[in-house]
């Protein structure tokens, strides 16, 4: 990353560290990977949404990372996207369950943006309506966690750090028993139709589980649906389990947007299997795990449990290859080309 450091305002609702458990916070996964890269490449970082590991994980990393809830001087303002969520952010401040994200990034918008700072919007749930005037404002770059993003919108993949990637061996995360032969981990929004394609089939052969929010299940009552799990419980269920599938919602499946579920699971040495239909398929898994349907999945769960260790760390060599495209650096490259571009065509806020 070779840009000029620049101060960064940082809005993002969710956690750096575990957090708590009832909460679809994927961004754990990532987030502090990308922060950390930020801050080694010189770049000033404060946070401007609530701390909310202090207030409801009681994690305090005020020695490390800086909140500040007011509008500080700032040279980039970097959004990861929040949209309305009713009776949640749309109530009144002070209202049972509100939470004020959306007001607060209302704000940060209209104080920064809207006068013309560099603004990097992160649409990682892809929320931002196709019509949005954001899109076409000047000071913005709009960024997706895609392959294949919208039109205007440039990919910024989740990161995964380039250390980890460089030294995980996949022999030694291949080796001891397993318990689970079959494992998801995730929520339920809009997978209802890939779930019941390619996992329900296969559960109902292979001992499983599946962890996260699912509140609609009565069409599966062979499936074992464990509740949400603690973001700690994430890595040490994947460590116990053969494969999982990789289940997307039918948008994120047209853009070959990949969830962190991918790089969690393989590094923890479990195997992801791959609907053949998600866009751009070949570069997130080897074709051997590619899956076409819940037939598929099934039978070759099955011969990955006959073929063993040797063919298990082949593999998991050929899946963290595939990784490299999340590799940290090259989400710094995008994000510093964008703040360079950015920083060319509005001036700084006046001090």
């Amino acid at each position: 990353m070779g840009g000029a450091p620049v101060k960064i305002g940082y809005s993002f609702w969710g956690f750096l560290g575990a957090g708590v458990t009832d909460t679809p916070d994927g961004g754990r996964s990532h987030r502090r990977t990308l922060i950390d890269g930020l801050r080694e490449a010189g770049h000033d970082i404060v946070f401007l949404q609530t701390n909310r590991d202090l207030t409801e994980a009681g994690t305090d990393l005020r020695q490390t990372y800086r909140w500040d809830t007011g509008f500080p001087e700032i040279d980039a303002l970097f959004l990861e996207w929040r949209w309305p969520i009713a009776g949640r952010n749309t109530t009144p401040c002070g209202a049972p369950g509100h939470t004020c994200d959306l007001h607060r990034q209302q704000q940060l918008v209209e104080h920064y943006t809207q006068h013309g700072l560099p603004t990097l919007l992160w649409d990682k749930d892809q929320q931002l309506s196709a019509d949005d005037p954001l899109r076409g404002h000047s000071a913005v770059r709009v960024c997706e966690p895609a392959l294949y993003p919208s039109q205007g919108a440039h990919s910024l993949l989740f990161p995964v750090a380039d250390d980890t990637l460089d030294t995980v061996d996949p022999s030694e995360l291949a080796r001891g028993r397993r318990s689970w032969p079959l494992l998801y981990i995730g929520n339920q929004y809009g997978r209802d139709e890939a779930f019941g394609t390619y996992f329900a089939p296969a559960a109902a052969e292979h001992h499983h589980q599946v962890a996260g929010k699912w509140t609609d299940t009565d069409r599966w009552p062979h499936v074992h649906f464990i509740g949400r799990i603690p973001f700690t419980a994430v890595d040490p269920m994947y460590r116990d389990a053969l494969a999982t599938v990789l289940l997307l919602p039918p948008r994120y499946a047209a853009n070959g947007q990949m969830t962190q579920r991918l790089f969690e699971a393989v590094l923890a040495g479990c195997l992801p299997l791959a609907p053949a239909t998600i866009r751009g398929v070949e570069r997130y898994v080897p074709a051997d795990l590619h899956i076409t349907s819940g037939q598929h999945a099934t039978e070759l769960i099955s011969e990955l449990r006959l073929t063993g260790t040797a063919r298990h760390a082949d593999l998991l060599a050929e899946c963290l290859h595939h990784l490299k495209v999340f590799r940290l650096h090259h989400q710094l490259d995008v994000i510093d080309t964008l703040l360079s571009q950015s920083r060319r065509i509005p001036p700084r806020l006046p001090r």
